[in-house]
Protein backbone atom coordinates (compact mmCIF):
# COMPACT_ATOMS: atom_id res chain seq x y z
CA UNK A 1 0.00 0.00 0.00
CA UNK A 2 0.82 3.21 -0.98
CA UNK A 3 1.74 5.62 2.05
CA UNK A 4 -1.61 6.85 3.26
CA UNK A 5 -3.69 9.32 0.80
CA UNK A 6 -7.11 9.01 2.11
CA UNK A 7 -10.51 10.90 1.07
CA UNK A 8 -13.99 10.82 1.18
CA UNK A 9 -16.90 11.47 -0.87
CA UNK A 10 -18.31 13.81 1.09
CA UNK A 11 -21.78 13.92 2.26
CA UNK A 12 -23.70 17.26 2.17
CA UNK A 13 -23.55 18.17 5.41
CA UNK A 14 -19.82 18.43 4.88
CA UNK A 15 -20.45 20.66 2.27
CA UNK A 16 -20.20 23.69 4.55
CA UNK A 17 -16.54 23.09 5.28
CA UNK A 18 -15.78 22.77 1.87
CA UNK A 19 -16.86 26.60 1.25
CA UNK A 20 -20.61 26.07 0.00
CA UNK A 21 -22.39 28.26 1.06
CA UNK A 22 -26.18 27.64 2.27
CA UNK A 23 -28.26 28.02 -1.10
CA UNK A 24 -25.77 27.96 -3.26
CA UNK A 25 -24.97 25.23 -5.93
CA UNK A 26 -23.17 22.47 -4.43
CA UNK A 27 -19.37 22.15 -6.31
CA UNK A 28 -18.86 19.37 -8.68
CA UNK A 29 -18.59 16.22 -7.23
CA UNK A 30 -14.49 15.65 -7.95
CA UNK A 31 -13.92 18.85 -6.92
CA UNK A 32 -15.52 17.94 -3.32
CA UNK A 33 -13.14 15.52 -2.76
CA UNK A 34 -9.94 15.42 -0.73
CA UNK A 35 -7.89 13.67 -3.75
CA UNK A 36 -8.88 12.96 -7.42
CA UNK A 37 -5.36 10.98 -8.14
CA UNK A 38 -3.54 14.04 -10.00
CA UNK A 39 -4.76 13.67 -13.36
CA UNK A 40 -7.54 15.38 -15.18
CA UNK A 41 -10.03 12.63 -15.66
CA UNK A 42 -11.48 10.95 -12.97
CA UNK A 43 -14.43 8.41 -13.10
CA UNK A 44 -16.58 8.49 -9.79
CA UNK A 45 -18.76 5.47 -9.15
CA UNK A 46 -20.88 6.61 -6.48
CA UNK A 47 -23.93 4.02 -4.11
CA UNK A 48 -26.34 5.72 -1.91
CA UNK A 49 -25.10 3.39 0.96
CA UNK A 50 -22.88 0.45 1.78
CA UNK A 51 -25.60 -2.30 1.30
CA UNK A 52 -26.47 -0.63 -1.89
CA UNK A 53 -26.26 -3.12 -5.29
CA UNK A 54 -27.21 0.03 -7.86
CA UNK A 55 -25.80 3.67 -8.02
CA UNK A 56 -24.17 5.59 -10.52
CA UNK A 57 -21.26 6.29 -12.50
CA UNK A 58 -20.07 9.66 -14.09
CA UNK A 59 -17.24 10.85 -15.73
CA UNK A 60 -15.24 14.01 -15.36
CA UNK A 61 -12.92 16.13 -17.19
CA UNK A 62 -10.94 18.67 -15.45
CA UNK A 63 -10.52 21.83 -17.86
CA UNK A 64 -9.14 25.57 -16.85
CA UNK A 65 -9.18 24.46 -13.31
CA UNK A 66 -12.54 23.40 -13.22
CA UNK A 67 -14.69 19.83 -13.48
CA UNK A 68 -16.82 19.47 -16.08
CA UNK A 69 -19.29 16.63 -16.47
CA UNK A 70 -18.71 14.50 -19.43
CA UNK A 71 -21.16 11.71 -18.98
CA UNK A 72 -23.15 9.14 -16.37
CA UNK A 73 -24.93 6.14 -16.56
CA UNK A 74 -26.61 4.13 -13.79
CA UNK A 75 -24.37 1.53 -12.28
CA UNK A 76 -24.41 -1.92 -10.74
CA UNK A 77 -22.22 -2.86 -7.86
CA UNK A 78 -21.70 -6.30 -6.08
CA UNK A 79 -24.36 -8.10 -4.89
CA UNK A 80 -22.82 -7.69 -1.39
CA UNK A 81 -22.77 -3.98 -1.43
CA UNK A 82 -19.57 -1.76 -0.71
CA UNK A 83 -16.78 -1.83 2.06
CA UNK A 84 -13.61 -0.20 2.38
CA UNK A 85 -10.90 -1.47 -0.45
CA UNK A 86 -8.18 -1.80 2.27
CA UNK A 87 -10.22 -4.13 4.83
CA UNK A 88 -12.11 -5.96 1.91
CA UNK A 89 -12.18 -10.04 1.49
CA UNK A 90 -11.89 -12.33 -1.48
CA UNK A 91 -15.45 -14.07 -2.41
CA UNK A 92 -17.56 -11.51 -0.31
CA UNK A 93 -19.23 -10.03 -3.50
CA UNK A 94 -18.07 -7.01 -2.31
CA UNK A 95 -17.27 -3.60 -4.20
CA UNK A 96 -14.04 -2.21 -3.09
CA UNK A 97 -14.56 1.64 -2.13
CA UNK A 98 -10.97 3.52 -3.21
CA UNK A 99 -9.16 5.95 -5.17
CA UNK A 100 -7.53 3.48 -7.99
CA UNK A 101 -5.38 3.57 -11.34
CA UNK A 102 -6.76 2.46 -14.37
CA UNK A 103 -3.87 -0.17 -16.10
CA UNK A 104 -5.93 -0.93 -19.37
CA UNK A 105 -8.57 -1.78 -21.35
CA UNK A 106 -9.64 -5.38 -22.78
CA UNK A 107 -12.80 -6.63 -24.40
CA UNK A 108 -14.36 -9.59 -26.81
CA UNK A 109 -15.24 -6.77 -28.91
CA UNK A 110 -12.94 -4.52 -31.11
CA UNK A 111 -12.11 -1.38 -29.35
CA UNK A 112 -14.58 1.61 -29.97
CA UNK A 113 -13.72 3.99 -32.38
CA UNK A 114 -11.62 6.45 -30.84
CA UNK A 115 -10.13 4.51 -27.85
CA UNK A 116 -6.72 5.01 -26.87
CA UNK A 117 -6.34 3.55 -24.02
CA UNK A 118 -4.00 0.11 -24.16
CA UNK A 119 -6.37 -2.82 -25.20
CA UNK A 120 -6.60 -5.88 -25.90
CA UNK A 121 -8.45 -8.45 -27.23
CA UNK A 122 -10.10 -11.42 -24.79
CA UNK A 123 -9.19 -14.62 -26.90
CA UNK A 124 -10.28 -18.40 -26.01
CA UNK A 125 -6.75 -18.69 -24.22
CA UNK A 126 -7.33 -15.43 -21.70
CA UNK A 127 -8.19 -16.23 -18.26
CA UNK A 128 -8.10 -13.44 -15.18
CA UNK A 129 -6.22 -15.43 -12.48
CA UNK A 130 -7.58 -15.18 -9.01
CA UNK A 131 -5.93 -18.38 -7.52
CA UNK A 132 -4.01 -17.24 -4.46
CA UNK A 133 -1.25 -19.27 -4.73
CA UNK A 134 -0.35 -18.35 -7.94
CA UNK A 135 2.58 -16.28 -8.86
CA UNK A 136 0.25 -14.78 -11.30
CA UNK A 137 -2.18 -13.70 -8.81
CA UNK A 138 -4.61 -11.06 -10.10
CA UNK A 139 -3.15 -10.91 -13.23
CA UNK A 140 -3.77 -11.24 -16.38
CA UNK A 141 -2.62 -14.36 -17.93
CA UNK A 142 -2.72 -15.35 -21.32
CA UNK A 143 -2.41 -18.77 -21.58
CA UNK A 144 -3.71 -20.08 -18.09
CA UNK A 145 0.24 -20.66 -16.09
CA UNK A 146 1.03 -24.14 -14.60
CA UNK A 147 0.49 -23.08 -10.98
CA UNK A 148 -2.98 -20.77 -11.61
CA UNK A 149 -6.05 -23.13 -11.18
CA UNK A 150 -8.65 -22.64 -13.81
CA UNK A 151 -11.62 -23.64 -10.65
CA UNK A 152 -9.70 -20.57 -8.91
CA UNK A 153 -9.60 -18.10 -12.22
CA UNK A 154 -11.89 -16.43 -14.49
CA UNK A 155 -12.29 -17.84 -18.21
CA UNK A 156 -13.32 -14.14 -19.64
CA UNK A 157 -14.15 -15.07 -23.28
CA UNK A 158 -16.88 -17.27 -20.96
CA UNK A 159 -18.96 -13.58 -20.02
CA UNK A 160 -19.36 -12.78 -23.93
CA UNK A 161 -21.67 -9.98 -22.86
CA UNK A 162 -20.07 -8.47 -19.45
CA UNK A 163 -16.86 -8.65 -20.82
CA UNK A 164 -17.89 -7.20 -24.22
CA UNK A 165 -16.19 -4.64 -23.15
CA UNK A 166 -14.05 -3.88 -19.49
CA UNK A 167 -11.59 -1.79 -18.25
CA UNK A 168 -9.04 -2.61 -15.35
CA UNK A 169 -9.67 -0.93 -11.86
CA UNK A 170 -6.11 -0.77 -10.28
CA UNK A 171 -7.81 -2.80 -7.17
CA UNK A 172 -4.88 -4.66 -5.00
CA UNK A 173 -3.38 -4.77 -8.30
CA UNK A 174 0.34 -3.06 -8.19
CA UNK A 175 1.24 -5.13 -5.10
CA UNK A 176 -1.30 -7.50 -4.48
CA UNK A 177 -2.47 -8.69 -1.25
CA UNK A 178 -3.42 -12.79 -1.04
CA UNK A 179 -6.81 -12.81 -0.42
CA UNK A 180 -8.07 -9.52 -1.07
CA UNK A 181 -9.50 -10.00 -4.06
CA UNK A 182 -8.99 -10.25 -7.59
CA UNK A 183 -10.60 -9.16 -11.19
CA UNK A 184 -11.94 -6.09 -10.25
CA UNK A 185 -13.48 -4.29 -13.27
CA UNK A 186 -15.59 -1.74 -14.93
CA UNK A 187 -17.38 -3.34 -17.29
CA UNK A 188 -21.28 -4.51 -18.87
CA UNK A 189 -24.19 -4.89 -17.21
CA UNK A 190 -24.63 -8.35 -16.95
CA UNK A 191 -28.36 -9.38 -15.27
CA UNK A 192 -28.19 -8.57 -12.07
CA UNK A 193 -25.74 -7.08 -9.61
CA UNK A 194 -22.33 -8.32 -9.78
CA UNK A 195 -19.46 -10.32 -7.87
CA UNK A 196 -17.32 -6.94 -6.85
CA UNK A 197 -17.04 -5.39 -10.18
CA UNK A 198 -18.63 -1.64 -11.19
CA UNK A 199 -20.99 -2.31 -14.17
CA UNK A 200 -23.20 -0.44 -17.05
CA UNK A 201 -24.58 -0.04 -19.75
CA UNK A 202 -22.80 -1.26 -22.66
CA UNK A 203 -23.21 2.27 -24.67
CA UNK A 204 -21.86 3.80 -21.67
CA UNK A 205 -19.01 1.92 -21.41
CA UNK A 206 -18.37 2.42 -24.97
CA UNK A 207 -18.50 6.08 -24.40
CA UNK A 208 -15.74 5.40 -21.47
CA UNK A 209 -13.29 3.72 -23.49
CA UNK A 210 -13.45 6.32 -26.10
CA UNK A 211 -13.40 9.24 -23.24
CA UNK A 212 -10.44 8.09 -21.63
CA UNK A 213 -6.87 9.45 -22.36
CA UNK A 214 -3.98 8.01 -20.70
CA UNK A 215 -1.84 11.11 -20.76
CA UNK A 216 -4.27 12.96 -18.90
CA UNK A 217 -4.38 10.46 -15.89
CA UNK A 218 -7.20 9.24 -15.45
CA UNK A 219 -8.70 7.49 -12.43
CA UNK A 220 -11.39 5.83 -10.79
CA UNK A 221 -13.05 6.51 -7.11
CA UNK A 222 -15.30 4.25 -5.52
CA UNK A 223 -17.84 5.41 -2.33
CA UNK A 224 -21.12 6.41 -1.24
CA UNK A 225 -23.26 9.33 -1.55
CA UNK A 226 -22.93 9.79 2.17
CA UNK A 227 -19.18 9.51 3.13
CA UNK A 228 -19.46 6.28 5.05
CA UNK A 229 -16.58 4.64 3.29
CA UNK A 230 -13.22 6.08 3.61
CA UNK A 231 -10.79 6.33 0.23
CA UNK A 232 -7.78 4.91 0.08
CA UNK A 233 -5.26 4.94 -2.69
CA UNK A 234 -3.53 1.68 -3.15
Amino acid sequence: MRPGVILALVSASCLALLGAAPGREPAPLPARMADTGGGSQLIVAEAPGTDATEGTVSWWDLRDGQWIEAGSAPARFGSGGLVDGRTRVQGTNTTPTGLYDLPFAFGIEPAPAGTTVPYRAVRETSWWCQDNDSRSYNRWVDPLPADCRAAESEHLVDHRTQYAYGLVVGFNYDRPVRGRGAGIFLHVNGEAATAGCVSVPQEAMRRVLAWAEPGRGPHMAIGTVDGATAVTRY
